[in-house]
């Protein structure tokens, strides 16, 4: 089956496989799946010990009762990670991707770290982590979480990085499920909400012996890695004889208690880039080192960037490609077309783009659309050269023929001649869309005749040599005329070109900055979120009495803003600099271009120029006939 953007993928597929020798191993089919999907995702991962009943968590998410395999026995069933891409439940255009891990503290694997290994990889690759368990949360139930505080030998944010201090800002937000929960939610006599009885669970000792260290330090990783924290306790789902089968059993046969609770868990996870990352993360963990945050976001903007040109390049050629069923244009057609169809391509580009923060790949793409720009605006010149040569040729096939025939070769031919060129030039300007090379062909169509005109008028013995001397220099002023209008004509596309050079620019940094500040106000906002969880906490270090390390995370959070400040300064320094660049670019492109519309308009100015406007002269001369010595209608205009 292929999967798509739109529609939910059948079954679940390996992700990371774990049967080869105990190694992860990322599965390729899987990595297809993901990089097809083109919208937002949420990624949930569970993690938990094995036979507590994940899997079937995960296909609630689903919305199925099958999905992902559930076992019977005390054999664990999910081995290595399982992934399911659906089509998210309550927001359009997104795509849920949840993820299945094997088992943890399964007394089969050989490898002491593989259990964390596995809980590493949920983290680092989920957006919401759901921690599984049975019974109640007691001290026991913390310690199997032993790979929580084994978290900074296999993640760190940065090489310099020792106690995960940041890893709030990367972590996804953690929700702990109690299976078969039959306590009542009560603390000394008063009840309590589920997230009240997981905070009182997280709860420090006060003290310093290594038995009070060792019963704090789990606490303390959750409490300062997931300050996001969500509990729900789910009852048993059914009668004990019927647990076995729930994947079959029909809605009334389940508590509905359990049902209830379930429901309010999926609502809450639904409420709240992946392929590369997995094949990063994987490979670095397979390898024995430690995968650095920094380094994985870095690899991951440097294929998203490329991406982004690729997709941003791709909705310019393909807009361009069909304009060009249309050639020939005029050029304010043309750039019309570039200048949409360049902003949607930026456009996508942003959409996709990822900590581009110098610039380099929105410069790539401009570099990439303004080659492919006058690409195509050399094969409309060319299609419009084609076209121009093909109508001249059309109606100049008469005047061929007679040429060949000597039809012209006699007294008042040249006359003759004139009136038929005459007729032909009058045709040609009326036809419509010649494009952006009709005076060029036209000068080097007038010019080719030129030559045959001299010869007819020489020969044409009905002309006296002062009649000669007369159409010889009407003949040149004709021609004249049109060299004028076929620079004024180069002038003004290159004054089109100009102008479009001009808003490219401007929609660019347009685009730029408002992707900037879409990136600053997300920035700003997870410092707040991040900043918050850590006043929070502190401030329930403060209620619990622990003076010192509420004192250790005033200071963490005093560090925590100095390098957000700095990190902001850093990008606002590089976003100045990058836009300075594009402009300093797009002032050398201007320069360049009046340059040569400065040299385009000395070489009219320095053209000898008739009395009246060239194309008025040109038109006198030809509808006066280039033959108005010799009995045609005389020009009335002060040629």
């Amino acid at each position: 089956s292929v999967y798509t953007t739109h529609a939910t993928y059948i079954n679940p597929v390996c992700l990371i496989d774990t049967r080869s020798e105990g190694k992860l191993c990322v599965q390729q089919s899987a990595l297809e799946i993901l990089q097809k999907i083109e919208q937002p995702v949420v990624v949930v991962a569970v993690v938990g010990l094995y036979r507590t009943g994940k899997s079937y968590l995960m296909n609630r998410l689903a919305g199925k009762q099958t999905g992902f395999a559930l076992g019977s026995t005390v054999e664990s069933k999910t081995m290595g990670i399982w992934m399911w891409c659906v089509n998210h439940p309550t927001k359009a255009g997104t795509t849920l991707v949840l993820l299945d891990t094997e088992g943890l503290g399964d007394v089969d694997k050989g490898d002491s770290k593989h259990d964390t290994k596995i809980f590493s990889l949920a983290i680092l690759l989920s957006s919401t982590l759901v921690l599984n368990s049975q019974g109640t949360i007691d001290n026991r139930a913390i310690e199997e979480l032993q790979y929580v505080t084994e978290l900074t030998e296999y993640i760190k944010i940065k090489s310099s990085d020792e106690d995960g201090s940041e890893f709030v800002k990367f972590f996804p937000s953690f929700i702990w499920v109690v299976r078969d929960f039959t306590l009542e939610h009560k603390i000394n006599g008063k009840y309590v909400t589920e997230d009240q009885y997981l905070e009182f669970a997280l709860k420090l000792k006060p003290g310093t012996s290594r038995t009070v260290q060792e019963f704090n330090l789990p606490r303390e990783c959750i409490r300062n890695y997931f300050p996001s924290r969500k509990c729900f306790t789910l009852p048993f789902p059914t009668v004990p004889e019927k647990v076995s089968r729930l994947d079959s059993l029909d809605p009334a046969d389940l508590s509905p208690d359990f049902q209830k609770v379930s429901d309010c868990f999926c609502k809450f996870i639904f409420d709240r880039i992946l392929g590369q990352l997995v094949k990063t993360y994987v490979d670095t963990i397979s390898s024995g080192d430690v995968p650095f945050l920094e380094n994985a976001v870095i690899a991951m903007a440097t294929i998203e960037n490329e991406a982004a040109v690729k997709e941003g390049l791709e909705v310019y050629k393909s807009g361009m490609e069909k304009l060009k069923m249309s050639f020939p244009l005029e050029l304010k057609n043309v750039s019309s077309e570039h200048q949409r169809l360049s902003s949607m391509a930026t456009q996508t580009f942003m959409k996709r783009s990822f900590k581009d923060s110098e610039g380099t790949y929105i410069t790539c793409l401009e570099k990439h659309i303004h080659n492919l720009f006058h690409g195509y605006l050399g094969q409309n010149e060319e299609a419009s050269k084609k076209r121009c040569e093909d109508l001249l040729s059309s109606l100049s096939a008469t005047m061929t023929e007679k040429l060949k025939t000597g039809f012209y070769a006699k007294p008042g031919g040249y006359v003759l001649f004139s009136q038929d060129l005459e007729d032909i030039v009058k045709k040609y300007k009326f036809q419509a869309n010649k494009g952006v090379k009709a005076e060029d062909t036209l000068e080097e169509f007038l010019k080719q005749k030129s030559v045959d005109s001299k010869a007819i008028l020489q020969a044409d013995k009905k002309l006296t040599d002062k009649e000669k001397k007369i159409m010889e220099e009407r003949e040149k002023a004709v021609l004249l005329a049109q060299e004028i209008n076929t620079k004024e004509k180069k002038q003004r596309l290159l004054e089109e070109k100009m102008e479009a050079q001009r808003q490219s620019n401007e929609e660019r940094i347009k685009e730029l900055k408002k992707k900037m500040d879409e990136e600053m106000k997300l920035q700003k906002e997870e410092f707040r979120c991040a900043t918050e969880s850590k006043l929070k906490e502190k401030a329930a270090l403060l209620e619990m009495d622990f003076k010192e390390k509420a004192e250790r995370m005033s200071k963490e959070i005093e560090d925590f803003r100095r390098k957000n400040e700095e990190a902001e300064k850093k990008r606002d320094k590089l976003f100045k600099k990058m836009i300075k660049t594009i402009n300093k670019k797009h002032d050398e492109t201007m320069k360049l271009m009046m340059r040569q519309h400065n040299e385009q308009m000395k070489g009219i100015m320095s053209m000898p120029r008739p009395s009246s406007h060239p194309s008025a002269v040109l038109l006198c001369l030809l509808l006066g006939g280039l033959g108005g010595g010799s009995g045609s209608s005389s020009c009335s205009c002060p040629c």
